[in-house]
């Protein structure tokens, strides 16, 4: 009965280690989502949940996965995609409404995290948004058209 009791306490144990967050962690992440269209600094957070930029750093690294740097980025970039569903909005609107400093630095970052700059983004997932709305194309071959040329009726 010991053996067999073991192993699962084991395994309660590593899923509570992975579901755990040090305090200053989620301070640190909550100030940077709360704050994200602002010029963010590791020492300025550091700061605000009263730790040291180097524990800060070592510490986010180890719970996150990457570095404050790469973190930032990607919660910019993951809110860019979003504004850029908005067509009334400038790309350049986007790029410093969610905290980039300039129009290439949002470019590059995007391009980093997507494989394609910000406007070719917002047109493919523009056109697949469409695509979806409009339903099946008579084109695709799925879809053939039967009937006389007046009133063309698609069968599946």
């Amino acid at each position: 009965m010991k053996t067999t009791l073991a192993p699962q306490l084991e395994v309660f144990g590593s899923q509570d280690e992975k579901q755990a967050e040090p305090v200053n962690i989620w301070k640190a992440r909550n100030f940077i989502h709360e704050n994200l269209d602002l010029e963010l600094s590791l020492t300025q957070v550091a700061k605000a949940v009263h730790v040291s930029p180097n524990h800060l750093s070592e510490k986010f690294k180890q719970v996150t996965g990457e570095n404050f740097v790469t973190y930032v980025a990607r919660k910019r970039y993951e809110k860019a995609c979003a504004l850029l569903h908005d067509l009334e909005l400038r790309v350049s609107e986007i790029a410093f409404a969610v905290g980039f400093q300039s129009l290439s630095q949002f470019n590059r970052v995007f391009k980093k995290f997507s494989g394609q700059s910000p406007t070719a983004y917002r047109t493919n997932t523009a056109s697949q948004h469409i695509r979806t709305l409009r339903g099946p194309s008579i084109d695709d071959p799925f879809w053939r058209v039967d009937g006389d040329n007046q009133g063309h009726t698609l069968q599946a």
